[in-house]
């Protein structure tokens, strides 16, 4: 640096790159949009602490780039095409091993010889695929329409009808007039983001949660706030206290088996979550995503309460085929009108070969007979994986009733997210965390998939690690 604070010529090249860079996340992450002007060269060169010249190099370099325009005797103005959001440049800064996208990116972009006891979906040859094959035979003799053609806004018809038998079985009232069908569960999250929150609201998560609910939010521009997660279900003080302060507009949430602690909602807890959310004016979305692998049916927010306050969702990547995209939205009468318009603007109508597939595999009892056999499997899996994490002294944080993840505890003093880092040499995807918690608070924390933990390289990984810390 020079004597006066300045910094030195020799400096001069890594600074005007350092600024650019604030200017290309601000406009990354659209806090400056196109047209607006930035900031003063004397106004931003005294905030980064650098000279007025570094500013006007950098801004000179980002209008040859063509990210900015400078306009004579007014300063400089984002250019009028704005760049692509950045969905990573909108929450905390985070080291790639915890970034939700880093873990979704690995689990889907997996060599075949990797393992993925990080993954959230069941191993291939856990799916009915035999169903499935039959299924598309059958399909194949369907009338053209059901081939070649849209699909009605709402979605097939007789799967909404047995939708609607299926809700009943968990006491949710839903006519099928008021089920609209999507392409999935997380296409259901964003239709209702789309629909029920301007950029700025707040919205409440579990911490911690199923990271996607994070990254939709974010692409949504909402204000996250997380509320801590016990074994019942949300702290209900904490959530009472948050809901007072804050004015939430939409709480998210799993009611069976939560996403990552496998934890259940409470009676009592479910009955207080709708008496704040009546209080406070709030909507809660209840997903419902891994309804079918419970042994005993947790409460469900949306048959305590209606469909006035809470909407349902759900699909059946986890249970048939996360090829064959299908999810659904139950919500009050009002609520499917908008969505159905917003459906018919953003993908215009359904798309009826994979809800006729889905339809074909549910209404024969096929279904049904892989579900008895695959709960029974997973709690098999429970007993071995527990077992042989608690061998390493890898404990569960909650011990769920069914499902396919534990929640546990690594030995002290191992970190998740290096762990995680350090296996992917081993070929095998972990999920740390902190991935899941917005207050980052779970750094000694990971979920298991029992389902893809039957390789031995998975615990001879952990073991590794363990050893070397």
């Amino acid at each position: 640096m020079a004597p006066d604070g300045s910094p030195k010529q020799s400096d001069n090249g890594t600074l005007v790159t350092r600024v650019m860079a604030v200017i290309r996340d601000r406009i990354g992450a659209r806090n400056l949009l196109a047209g607006d002007r930035l900031p003063s060269i004397r106004g931003l060169a005294r905030q980064m602490k650098v000279s007025n010249s570094t500013v006007v190099e950098a801004y000179d370099r980002l209008v040859v780039e063509g990210m900015i325009e400078a306009r004579r005797g007014s300063g400089f103005y984002v250019s009028g095409h704005t760049a692509p959001l950045s969905i990573a440049q909108t929450g905390p800064k985070l080291d790639r091993a915890i970034d939700p996208f880093w873990v979704s990116r690995q689990s889907l972009d997996a060599r075949p010889d990797m393992i993925k006891p990080g993954c959230g979906w069941l191993p291939a040859d856990w799916m009915p695929e035999t169903a499935i094959r039959r299924a598309l035979r059958n399909l194949s003799r369907a009338d053209d329409a059901t081939l070649v053609d849209y699909g009605t806004p709402l979605g097939l018809a007789p799967l909404r009808q047995l939708l609607s038998r299926r809700m009943g079985t968990y006491g949710i009232d839903a006519d099928p007039g008021q089920i609209l069908l999507t392409e999935s569960g997380t296409q259901a999250i964003d239709m209702l983001c789309r629909f029920m929150i301007e950029p700025g609201d707040t919205v409440l998560i579990d911490d911690p949660c199923y990271f996607n609910f994070q990254a939709l939010l974010r692409a949504h521009r909402a204000n996250i706030i997380g509320v801590p997660f016990t074994n019942t279900g949300p702290d209900i003080d904490a959530f009472a206290r948050i809901a007072a302060t804050h004015k939430p507009r939409l709480y998210i949430t799993n009611s069976g088996l939560h996403n990552p602690t496998g934890a259940s909602l409470s009676p009592m807890v479910a009955h207080r979550v709708l008496k704040i959310a009546e209080e406070h004016d709030l909507i809660v979305i209840e997903d419902d995503i891994f309804a079918d692998f419970e042994n005993t049916p947790a409460p469900r927010l949306a048959a305590l309460g209606g469909l006035d306050r809470v909407v349902h969702i759900g699909s059946f990547s986890k249970t048939l085929s996360a090829s064959v995209r299908c999810g659904y939205i139950a919500a009050s009468p009002d609520w499917i009108e908008g969505l159905t318009d917003l459906k018919i603007a953003t993908g215009f109508s359904s798309p009826n070969f994979s809800a006729e597939l889905i339809f074909s595999v549910l209404k024969d009892g096929t279904y049904r007979k892989h579900m008895d056999a695959l709960r029974d499997r997973l709690t098999r899996a429970m007993s071995v994986t527990e077992t042989r994490l608690g061998a390493l002294g890898i404990t569960p944080a909650i011990r769920p009733d069914a499902g396919i993840f534990l929640w546990c505890h690594l030995p002290a003093p191992i970190d998740a997210a290096t762990l995680a880092r350090d296996a992917l040499a081993d070929g095998v995807v972990l999920a740390p965390g902190n991935v899941f918690s917005i207050s980052q608070s779970a750094g000694n924390l990971m979920r298991f998939n029992i389902a893809q933990c039957e390789d031995d390289r998975v615990f001879t990984v952990l073991e590794r690690a363990i050893m070397n810390a």
